[in-house]
């Protein structure tokens, strides 16, 4: 039996990742702490909180990851901290961008301090970082030694929680672990992320709209496989894991139009502006994940697009709430207001 606080679990990848747990492990207890900001809801959980108020298995804790003492209580109870509490999107850090920096890095120093407290009872700290620490890729895989670039106040944010991290591992040699997934897509995904929003576009037979040409390529992988690679990561060899950095993708990198006219076959297409802090083009080097621990991804693209798209028909009420927060009102460099 193992205790796991999960941070950020009502979350997008953060509540698939508990699903994933919750239905493989059932001698495992999960904690989870989560704010349920605009992108996180306990409706995303594998358990009616309600219903299930005397769940033994699920435990969760409505509070902020910069709460120190919550924090610490909870890490003393847990046996392994997965990390993923954060704010993510690009397009909101560029006017946002204070919130962005208190929660993903004094948040992660809050979990770390907690972690260095109690390391000998903690078997492991994975903390999920993200790929967008590396900018537009410098080669044509971007393994673990690419250069930290990041574009976005977004992306600088992880990195200072990516390097803070690391600096604890290096210094009081936590147990810590760093995964860098490349985009994510699947169930649970907030419409703010292009392809919940391409595709429940379509379902509303409205035009989808693309920054600058849609040339701008990422590596797209299934939630599923990204949780996967977690569980290993959770259970491997310590020795093989601590103080490394992984890099979680397909290896392939899309165009984010390709992506449209995969999700909408036949569909009018209206262009905007470039979003400022635009990366343009990412695509992971996944050779360390598989010579380490033996991981790659299982779900291909086209089966895992047809789940996402069937999982946004069936779970409309899920999303139609969310409908007004798809777009997201900036300025440019040029000073013209755009919807992204």
């Amino acid at each position: 039996m193992k205790n796991l606080l999960v941070t950020g679990g009502a979350g997008f990848i953060g509540s698939n990742f508990v699903r994933h747990i919750y239905n493989k492990y059932p001698d495992y207890k999960i904690i989870i702490l989560d704010a349920l900001t605009y992108a996180g809801h306990v409706s995303n959980l594998p358990i009616n909180l309600n219903e299930n108020a005397n769940n033994e298995r699920i435990y969760f804790w409505y509070g902020n990851v910069r709460n120190g003492e919550l924090v610490d209580t909870l890490v003393s109870q847990s046996d392994i901290v997965i990390h993923f509490a954060a704010e993510t999107h690009v397009t909101r850090s560029i006017y946002d961008n204070f919130l962005f920096f208190e929660t993903d890095i004094l948040g992660t120093q809050t979990v770390a301090n907690a972690v260095l407290k109690y390391k000998d009872k903690i078997e492991r700290f994975i903390h999920i970082s993200t790929s967008e620490v590396y900018g537009t890729a410098l080669k044509e895989r971007m393994d673990e030694e690419h250069s930290l670039m990041p574009m976005s106040p977004y992306a600088s944010a992880k990195s200072g929680a990516d390097r803070l991290v690391y600096s604890y591992w290096a210094t009081y040699e936590i147990p810590a672990i760093i995964v860098r997934p490349f985009n994510n897509y699947g169930p649970y995904q907030h419409l703010e992320k292009a392809i919940p929003r391409f595709i429940t576009s379509c379902i509303l037979n409205e035009s989808i709209r693309l920054h600058g040409d849609g040339s701008a390529a990422r590596d797209y992988i299934f939630v599923e496989d990204v949780c996967n690679a977690i569980d290993i990561i959770m259970h491997a060899d310590i020795n093989k894991v601590k103080g490394e950095v992984f890099n979680v993708a397909s290896g392939i990198h899309r165009s984010m139009l390709s992506i449209a006219k995969d999700v909408v076959k036949m569909m009018g297409i209206t262009y905007v502006g470039d979003r400022p802090g635009q990366v343009f083009r990412h695509t992971g080097d996944i050779t360390k994940i598989q010579n380490t621990i033996g991981w790659k991804p299982q779900v291909t693209w086209d089966k895992g697009l047809n789940r996402t798209i069937q999982w946004y028909e069936e779970n409309r009420k899920w999303w139609e709430k969310q409908l007004w927060m798809r777009a997201v009102p900036i300025i440019t460099k040029s000073g013209k207001k755009e919807l992204h």
